[in-house]
């Protein structure tokens, strides 16, 4: 999720404009993690594993 489409739970407006201090801070923290921050551990296995299981069908209809 990007941080413009967040409201902040401090002062109630867009996390992008940038308010109140709090604003601030997740908005810098958000532009510091890039656009994978906000994936899980989890969903990177999966990836990986879907990645792995589209290699090995790929592999073996070549082979076919």
């Amino acid at each position: 999720m990007t941080y413009d489409r967040l409201v902040c739970a401090n002062c109630a407006s867009p996390v992008s404009e940038g308010r109140c201090p709090v604003c601030r801070a997740s908005r810098e923290r958000m532009q510091q993690e890039g656009p994978f921050g906000g994936v899980t551990p989890a969903a990177l296995i999966a990836l990986l594993v879907a990645l792995i299981a589209v290699a090995l069908l790929a592999h073996q209809v070549a082979a076919a």
